[in-house]
């Protein structure tokens, strides 16, 4: 496989990934985005936030294209978690926004380096730090998708709706009660394994 088809498949990956994050906002107030459903504080418009700032390191820094905007969250003097929820001044359009400009800024990074491209991760520790974009592309996959994973389960908790991404929710066909039954059932074979 040439290093512009491979290139072409892990782009599809991460942008995948950014759509289906950004897809569990969808139809959701503003309480619902920002609220924490989880002991961690876990929320919907945090892991965007989270990701945006992840994406705009990894795509700009470390190839020496660095984002042209601050994102204070990201800084070393922010508090701690400052990347996983939004202040009340920070509105789910700007946040969405900023993301948007992250993933216009890493597609242009994407474009202009080859896959062998080198880059350099400072806060990784010394012996990984040399990286090439190929691995960058494939670490951001993965940590895009694992926080769409997050959100899949967090909107869940919000109001049931569920799905992989727009256009291809990849859950089987069942009305409600369908589904309380697979649930139950699945509930039944936990209590029997459990011992309960």
């Amino acid at each position: 496989m040439s290093g512009d088809i491979l290139k072409a498949h892990l782009h599809r990956y991460l942008v995948a990934g950014r759509e289906a994050l950004l897809w569990k906002l969808d139809g959701l107030s503003e309480y619902d985005v920002r609220r924490p459903l989880v002991p961690s504080g876990t929320n919907l418009l945090g892991l965007v936030k989270h990701v945006a700032g992840v994406e705009a390191g990894y795509l700009g820094d470390v190839f020496g294209r660095p984002f042209e905007e601050s994102l204070p969250w990201m800084e070393e003097s922010a508090e701690p978690n400052a990347d996983m929820w939004a202040t009340a001044d920070e509105s789910r359009e700007w946040i969405v926004e900023v993301y948007r400009r992250v993933w216009a800024h890493g597609d242009a990074t994407i474009e202009a380096l080859p896959l062998d491209a080198d880059g350099l991760v400072p806060w990784w520790p010394e012996e990984r730090r040399e990286v090439t974009l190929e691995q960058i592309i494939v670490h951001l996959i993965a940590e895009t998708h694992r926080h769409a994973g997050h959100a899949d389960i967090v909107r869940e908790l919000i109001d049931g709706e569920t799905g992989m991404r727009k256009g291809n929710e990849n859950m089987p066909p069942g009305d409600l009660a369908w589904w309380q039954e697979y649930r139950q059932r699945v509930e039944n074979t936990a209590r029997e394994a459990g011992g309960r």
